[in-house]
């Protein structure tokens, strides 16, 4: 009997020391996760947002990250009389196959559609860049504010960007600019071709 009750007290030793030995390594293990939790969504909110660049004298826009230029594409910027807006914004909507809605008009996706395939909405209200039916524009001052690409060169913007990334659009030439696009050249603003205002149905509008 007596030998009975000393095996029960080894074996309840034991368990004990087994529940103990689970709760230190529970207790080592919980804030090594918390601490990956942490850095995992610390890397998270330190991804790097991109950075869009247009100059509206040289009619061109670039794609940067970190200072590196990742891409640049030929734009056609705001006529004269409907200038692009300046200054520092960012993307808040992104719409493929977008609908166009104006005066009235509604336009589906497809060749006829003012605003292309792709639709990045901007901080500005109103305005985006976007693709165009009308390619020959590409590289004047065309719009009635929106920049405008060839569908083909919107479509891999479209790829590279997400909502949130930074777009900022310069109205005159500077020491980035320069850098980044070279020297200055000719615009050809002698030409100029509108298309209805470029706001489709999705940047509430």
């Amino acid at each position: 009997m007596q030998r009975t009750q000393k095996q029960q007290a080894k074996a309840a030793t034991r368990r004990a020391q087994r529940f103990l030995l689970a709760a230190l390594t529970l207790v080592a293990t919980v804030p090594s996760r918390q601490l990956a939790f942490a850095q995992m969504a610390n890397g998270a909110s330190d991804v790097a947002k991109r950075v869009v660049l247009v100059s509206v004298p040289d009619r061109k826009l670039a794609v940067l990250e970190d200072g590196i230029v990742l891409a640049q594409f030929p734009v056609a910027v705001g006529a004269s009389d409907s200038p692009s807006p300046i200054g520092e914004f960012q993307i808040v909507n992104r719409v493929s196959n977008p609908t166009y809605y104006h005066a009235g008009s509604v336009i589906p996706t497809g060749k006829d559609n003012p605003v292309g395939t792709r639709w990045l909405g901007i901080s500005q209200k109103g305005y985006g860049i976007h693709g165009t039916n009308v390619p020959r524009s590409i590289g004047r001052a065309a719009s009635h504010g929106c920049i405008r690409l060839r569908n083909r060169d919107m479509e891999r913007l479209f790829g590279m960007l997400r909502v949130g990334d930074v777009v900022e659009i310069r109205g005159e030439r500077d020491e980035q600019i320069t850098q980044v696009f070279g020297p200055a050249a000719g615009t050809g603003d002698g030409d100029t071709i509108l298309a209805s205002t470029q706001v489709p149905a999705e940047a509430g509008q």
